[in-house]
């Protein structure tokens, strides 16, 4: 397979049946999920007639990424909720994701959106730096184990801790940072992930250092939420290690 597959792909949004079961087929292969956890085609159909987005990602016909998002509705105001974004582990570092969560900004926009959240996982680095560094967004909520036990052997065991991500998808934030022209932001903390945790998460013998992280991440950044701070960006050294940066936000 070419090693770049990039320039091959383009995104459109999904209306085909056999469309929504290579979703589900997707999600065995990124996640290695069980069938209990997986979301089946019912829901991608829902997700699409009620107002919501599923957007595949081709290459030469084939679906190899999807993003799949829910209309919500709080505090007076609607927005999109993307719960589900995968690409095939040989189609990754390639630039696909940002791609899907790009489409999924225009099409928002087009209908009128102005917020989309998702959750992720404040362990998982690369996914980190894509949300905060690359698409602009802010995170001021923590939600422990939000999904319960996970079948998913990525998880190692964990329980499911997620970030909110809030996406505000017409602000000079994210507008400035997709022109190339991020703005500067006072940086007062820093939490940090080690880019072990990965082989932490994988080794049995190792699985409380990972926990025992994860632990205290929860307590540093659940306090840093209460006293007002949010996560306005992400750094990654040499070494691969990720940290939250956190500051006030309006």
């Amino acid at each position: 397979m070419n090693a770049n597959p990039q320039p091959a792909i383009h995104i459109q949004s999904l209306t085909r049946l056999e469309h929504f079961e290579r979703c589900v087929v997707l999600q065995h292969e990124v996640w290695g999920y069980s069938d209990r956890d997986v979301i089946p085609r019912r829901v991608f159909v829902v997700a699409r007639r009620i107002g919501g987005q599923v957007l595949g990602a081709f290459d030469h016909g084939t679906v190899v990424g999807f993003a799949m998002s829910l209309p919500g509705h709080r505090g007076g105001k609607s927005y999109l909720h993307s719960h589900m974004l995968a690409v095939l582990p040989q189609y990754r570092n390639s630039g696909i994701g940002r791609r899907l969560k790009l489409a999924q900004r225009d099409d928002a926009i087009a209908h009128g959106f102005d917020l989309m959240e998702w959750t992720f996982d404040p362990l998982e680095i690369r996914n980190s730096h894509l949300n905060i560094s690359r698409l602009g967004v802010i995170v001021r909520r923590y939600q422990a184990d939000f999904y319960g036990p996970s079948s998913s052997p990525l998880q190692g065991g964990l329980p499911t801790d997620r970030l909110y991500a809030e996406w505000w998808l017409r602000s000079d934030r994210v507008t400035d940072l997709l022109r190339g022209e991020p703005q500067p932001q006072q940086t007062l903390e820093r939490i940090t992930v080690p880019h072990t945790i990965y082989q932490w998460k994988q080794d049995p013998q190792q699985r409380s250092l990972a926990l025992t992280l994860q632990s205290n991440n929860r307590a540093a950044l659940e306090s840093a939420f209460q006293r007002g701070l949010a996560v306005v960006g992400y750094e990654r050294d040499a070494q691969g290690n990720g940290s939250f940066l956190l500051g006030p936000w309006n």
